[in-house]
């Protein structure tokens, strides 16, 4: 297979989250609000047990059924995506309602977010080859600052964010989507991603794929290199 187009996933693949202790602390100190460092400890504990962070580690406990729904197709819009995430951090007691809301809006801050060390190398040597590259997303917002922020969007030629087409992974039809944006074709497109359901549905449409590990940046250095193939 000759690869012409290289599509990457965003979260757990190009990126990562910060830790919910730090998107608990950012919010915290943005609305004015306090916890001791104890309470603090315990109740980030608890927001990543429910899965709140976006991106962050899923959830240890079932979604309740209120939920249910919008859960499911959290991300075809960016109003689901915010209901889903709100809803689960309002299942921990939390020092003012706002904080949900506050919550919500730091995890889309450019600084919430830290490249894989591997990352901007990894998108530079394929467009310098020529390989289209394009990002294709579970998502309810425009994650293209984080890219500019991090000094990796020059490197992206499409991005293709679920919320923006009301389809989400693994539906053949959004990786459709994206190979049309690189203006190639399925079967000479390589996904690249972290979730072995969502990412994996690329497959149906032909295109080949390879999954990284869903690690915190300092335990994966180097997880996108095999990208690239063997040196020379």
């Amino acid at each position: 297979m000759t690869v012409k187009g290289v599509l990457f996933d965003f979260s757990g693949t190009l990126f990562r989250i910060e830790s919910a202790d730090s998107w608990l602390r950012a919010a915290l100190a943005g609305t004015g609000h306090d916890l001791s460092e104890a309470e603090l400890a315990h109740t980030a504990r608890a927001l990543e047990s429910a899965g709140a962070l976006p991106g962050g580690a899923k959830s240890t406990v079932p979604v309740p059924a209120h939920l249910d729904a919008v859960w499911a197709a959290r991300d075809r819009s960016a109003a689901e995506h915010r209901a889903a995430f709100t809803g689960l951090s309002r299942l921990v007691s939390l020092p003012g309602p706002d904080l949900h809301d506050a919550l919500y809006q730091r995890h889309m801050a450019p600084a919430a977010w830290t490249p894989y060390p591997d990352a901007g190398d990894v998108l530079g040597a394929l467009r310098e080859r020529g390989v289209a590259v394009g990002v294709v997303s579970n998502i309810g917002w425009d994650l293209r600052p984080v890219f500019r922020e991090h000094g990796l969007d020059s490197h992206v030629g499409a991005y293709t964010l679920s919320y923006e087409h009301g389809i989400q992974k693994p539906d053949p039809r959004l990786f459709a989507i994206a190979c049309s944006a690189l203006g190639v074709a399925p079967e000479d497109t390589l996904m690249v991603g972290d979730d072995r359901r969502a990412d994996g549905g690329a497959a149906a449409l032909g295109c080949a794929v390879h999954f990284v590990d869903h690690l915190p940046v300092t335990d994966r250095p180097d997880g996108l290199r095999a990208v690239l193939g063997p040196p020379d």
